[in-house]
């Protein structure tokens, strides 16, 4: 079960400059020490499960550095870094590098000049990895992800996020070897044949970014009706305070960088 089941985890605390955070619409600056209260909550949770989690200090210089997940792919056989799609956030991948190389055998990287691509666009299953085209990712960064994975044992298909949609797993999360948790409007496009897909609930889209991890589901807390079809559908469901990362377009996923690696 390489695609939910982790030894380590790596996160990092939010900075006090994510006031300046990327955000699609504002709804009004973050508060600090709630988010910091969230986030303790998050490596808490993620430790229950035996899990090592490696806490990373706070970048000033990067106001969205608490968002790790867009900054590599981490599989068994090795690391990709990505190239982040937003400007203000390339730094933030050469900044995680050094921690993933102590980890890892084999490191990789996303380096074409037109290449760009960001974690929160990739859903690794059992059987393959998804990549969504988006405003973050573009074709030449799945273009460079398919050759940089070509000797590993999961072939990328690139699928793509509907229009107003920051990233591919805002709509979708991996629940199991076989089971999606999707909003209807991404499951309508067909990227999921195959999978079992349990749907959000209607005008709790913004529950579909969860994370399994280990025997848990982790999920923002204040959708009931999803929490209610998860925990009716037989997973252990773990509520997290997501209300400050979501005024920054965060959810559980951009939180941590979840992995089994191949000792160096």
């Amino acid at each position: 079960m390489r695609s939910f089941r982790f030894t380590h985890a790596i996160t990092r605390k939010p900075a006090k400059s994510i006031l300046q955070g990327l955000r699609a619409v504002d709804t009004g600056n973050p508060d600090l020490a709630r988010m910091q209260s969230h986030h303790a909550d998050y490596v808490t949770v993620l430790r229950e499960t035996g899990a090592a989690v490696i806490e990373l200090d706070p970048l000033e210089a990067f106001p969205d550095s608490v968002f790790v997940e867009d900054t590599a792919l981490c599989l068994p056989e090795g690391a990709i870094i990505m190239r982040p799609g937003a400007p203000s956030r390339l730094g933030e991948a050469a900044e995680m590098e050094p921690h993933l190389r102590a980890l890892y055998q084999d490191v990789r990287r996303i380096d074409g000049p037109e290449s760009f691509i960001e974690g929160g666009d990739i859903l690794v299953t059992e059987t393959e990895i998804l990549v969504g085209r988006s405003a973050r990712t573009n074709a030449g960064g799945v273009a460079e992800l398919i050759r940089k994975v070509a000797d590993w044992p999961l072939a990328v298909r690139e699928v793509h996020t509907p229009p107003g949609v920051l990233h591919f797993k805002t709509d979708c999360s991996l629940l199991d070897g076989e089971t999606i948790l999707s909003t209807k409007r991404l499951h309508a496009s067909g990227c999921f044949n195959g999978y079992r897909v349990i749907h959000t609930a209607e005008g709790e889209e913004a529950s579909a970014n969860a994370i399994r991890f280990n025997d848990l589901v982790l999920m923002a807390s204040g959708f009931d009706r999803t929490r209610d079809a998860l925990l009716n559908a037989g997973f252990d469901v773990r509520e997290i305070g997501n209300s400050e990362c979501a005024k920054l377009d965060g959810g559980m996923s951009c939180l941590s960088l979840r992995f089994t690696p191949k000792a160096a």
